[in-house]
C-alpha cells in the first residue's frame, strides 16, 4: 500500500488558504509521506463566478512558502472539462440521469422534505416522457437518476457512515443549467483519473462522500480510502472560512501556525529545528492518522 498510495490537496481559488486550509493541507501531507506516497495538488476552479482573482497562484506560492512540495504538475478542473462530458455521457446513455427544467422557485415549492443538503428534489422532471422539450429555449440542469440505495462506507476518523442517498439527498445536479460542473461529478472523475486513492479532507465534505461513492460504483471507478479531518471552528461554533473572517495565513509566522496544527493533528512537539522543513519531517515520522481527534476544534487563535 505505502507504495501505490496518492493523495491529494484541492483547493478552490475562491480566496486564500487560512488556518483551516492549512490543517487539511498538512494532515493530507503528512499521510502521503508517512506511507512513501505521492502527494498531488489539484485546483478545483469549476465556477468562475466564485473565484478571486490572483487565489489560484497565491495558494501555490503559500503551499511553496511552507514547504508542502507537491509531486508532478498541478492539475486546474477549468482543463477537464472534456472528462466531465464523457463521464455525463456515459450517464446518459445508460438512462441514468435526466434533464432538469425546474426554476429554483420551483424546486422550493415541490420539494419531498427537508434533506441534509437542505431541500430534496420533488422529482418533477423526472417523470418527463423521453424527448420532451419545454416551450422555452431554457437550457436544462442535468440530474442523477437515483434509487433507493443506501450507502455505508467506514472513514478513518469518523467511524461508520450510513446515508440513505435518495431520502436524504434525492436526485441532484451534475451539470446546472449556466453550464458549470457541480463537484460531486467532477471530483470523482478526476480522483479517479490521477489515481487517487487516499482521500484527507475537511470533515465539511463527510456528507457529500455517499454521493461520490455512489457516482463510482455506476462509473465503475474505484474507492479511495477516507478520513475527514476535524473542522476548526470559532467560539460560536462556526467553520473558519472566508465566510467568518478568518485571516490568510501570514508566512512570517509560518513555524508558528505549523506547530500550531500540529497540536490540533496530535503530532508530539517538535524540538527547536532550523527551517520548516525540518519542522514537516517531524511530523511525517511521528504522523498517527488514528490519534485524531473527530469532533471539531474550537479555536480562537489564528
Amino acid at each position: 500500500m505505502s507504495e501505490n498510495y496518492v493523495g491529494r490537496f484541492a483547493p478552490s481559488p475562491t480566496g486564500l488558504l487560512h488556518i483551516g486550509s492549512l490543517l487539511t493541507a498538512i494532515a493530507s501531507y503528512l499521510d502521503a509521506r508517512s506511507h512513501h506516497g505521492r502527494w498531488l495538488v489539484r485546483m478545483e476552479d469549476l465556477d468562475p463566478l466564485r473565484e478571486m482573482s490572483g487565489a489560484a497562484s497565491a495558494i501555490l506560492a503559500t503551499l511553496e512558502a511552507f514547504a508542502l512540495n507537491w509531486d508532478g504538475s498541478v492539475v486546474y478542473q477549468s482543463q477537464r472539462q472534456h472528462l466531465y462530458q464523457q463521464a455525463l455521457a456515459r450517464l446518459q446513455a445508460a438512462n441514468q440521469v435526466y434533464r432538469c427544467y425546474c426554476s429554483r422557485k420551483t424546486v422550493q415549492s415541490e420539494a419531498r422534505g427537508e434533506g441534509i443538503d437542505g431541500i430534496v428534489y420533488g422529482g418533477r422532471c423526472s417523470f418527463l416522457p423521453l424527448g420532451w422539450q419545454p416551450d422555452s429555449a431554457k437550457e436544462p440542469a442535468w440530474r442523477l437518476r437515483l434509487p433507493a440505495v443506501t450507502i455505508t462506507f467506514s472513514d478513518a476518523i469518523q467511524g461508520k457512515q450510513v446515508q440513505q442517498l435518495d431520502s436524504e439527498v434525492g436526485d441532484f445536479v451534475l451539470l446546472r443549467a449556466d453550464g458549470f460542473w457541480a463537484y460531486q461529478l467532477a471530483v470523482v472523475v478526476d480522483d479517479a483519473t490521477q489515481g487517487i486513492n487516499h482521500i484527507v479532507r475537511g470533515q465539511d465534505l463527510l456528507l457529500s462522500t455517499p454521493r461520490q461513492i455512489y457516482l463510482q460504483s455506476i462509473l465503475g471507478l474505484p474507492r479511495p480510502y477516507y478520513a475527514h479531518v476535524p473542522l476548526l471552528t470559532n467560539k460560536h461554533g462556526q467553520k473558519w472560512s472566508k465566510q467568518t473572517c478568518a485571516p490568510a495565513l501570514d508566512v512570517g509566522r509560518r513555524e508558528q501556525l505549523v506547530r500550531q496544527v500540529f497540536s490540533y493533528l496530535q503530532v508530539p512537539a517538535a524540538p527547536e529545528v532550523d527551517n520548516i522543513t525540518d519542522l514537516l519531517d517531524w511530523g511525517v515520522k511521528h504522523w498517527q492518522l488514528n490519534r485524531i481527534v473527530s469532533e471539531p476544534i474550537c479555536t480562537e487563535q489564528m
